[in-house]
């Protein structure tokens, strides 16, 4: 297997193996999607909107499952999980790849700020409520998708639903360092557990998709045009994601990401995060704080 140039051809035979994917009727979910189906996995492409999801389950070209799932409710994420484990009885790869990015303040149907409540809760307790059909597995991973924009992530537990203020862009920010805390504290209890799964994080890099669609009018215009010359295309953002989900040498507590153009672009490496995805007290406090929120407890 390639070491610098990592791509779609290192992805190893995926044959056997149960893959779940969050948002994977477009962008980098889609190619994830499709790769692991190439790769011969049976894949799950878990939805908002089943309609979108079929059609992208044609463009995959592999016959793939298709599961409604609304990470904006909390009485989704536990119907479509109840759905899941009603089909399948292990699962070795879940992919939280699903996400919002700088819409208007919205509210998820429990209350909470949307991207928070999407990017994070929902999949926190997505997975929480699957996470005992992985244990058994060996090899078995959660890998989910943050962002560079993690950087401008700050945690506020005082504000966590930007009930005082709102600003679209950080609280993006504090949804994918939230990402990071997650997978970090996950990964140190799977540990701890002596568990055969492991927590991976990811970042596509800059790639131009159907995220950018609440970016304000100037910076839409060059995801749109400039954007798509000289950033990479979702095939390329996705390889992150499989790198982190499906090299044998890639360890718990990892995060992958492009190596070139600042993080930007290019095939995927390890790369680091901020300090502040590091503090293990603020971990632990979202955690317990998101245990609370969610009513999901984790069995590790």
């Amino acid at each position: 297997m390639g070491t610098d140039r990592w791509s779609e051809d290192d992805v190893p035979e995926q044959k056997g193996r149960i893959a779940v994917v969050t948002g994977a009727n477009s962008g980098i979910g889609l190619e994830t999607a499709r790769v692991l189906a190439a790769r011969g996995a049976t894949v799950v492409i878990a939805c908002r909107d089943t309609a979108r999801a079929e059609r992208a389950a044609d463009l995959i070209g592999y016959p793939v499952e298709v599961l409604r799932l609304d990470l904006a409710s909390l009485d989704s994420v536990r119907q479509a999980a109840q759905e899941l484990r009603d089909r399948h009885d292990r699962l070795d790869l879940l992919i939280n790849n699903a996400g919002v990015m700088v819409p208007p303040l919205t509210r998820t149907a429990d209350g909470f700020e949307l991207q928070f409540g999407t990017n994070h809760l929902g999949h926190f307790a997505f997975t929480g409520l699957l996470l005992d059909l992985l244990l058994p597995v060996p090899g078995s991973r959660v890998v989910t998708v943050a962002s560079m924009a993690h950087h401008r992530g700050r945690i506020d537990f005082d504000d966590l639903h930007s009930e005082r203020s709102y600003d679209r862009v950080a609280a993006y920010g504090r949804s994918k360092l939230a990402n990071l805390l997650f997978t970090y504290e996950l990964q140190r209890r799977l540990s701890a557990a002596g568990a055969q799964t492991a927590a991976l994080a990811a970042h596509p890099g800059v790639a131009p998709t159907e995220l950018a669609r609440h970016l304000p009018g100037v910076l839409r215009f060059l995801n749109d045009t400039a954007g798509r010359l000289v950033l990479q295309r979702p095939e390329m953002g996705a390889l992150a994601t499989l790198r982190a989900a499906t090299d044998p040498r890639a360890e718990g507590g990892s995060y992958y990401g492009p190596s070139g153009l600042g993080g930007m672009r290019g095939h995927p490496g390890r790369v680091r995060s901020n300090a502040r995805s590091h503090d293990a007290a603020v971990q632990v406090r979202l955690w317990e704080e998101s245990e609370r929120l969610t009513g999901v407890v984790y069995p590790v």
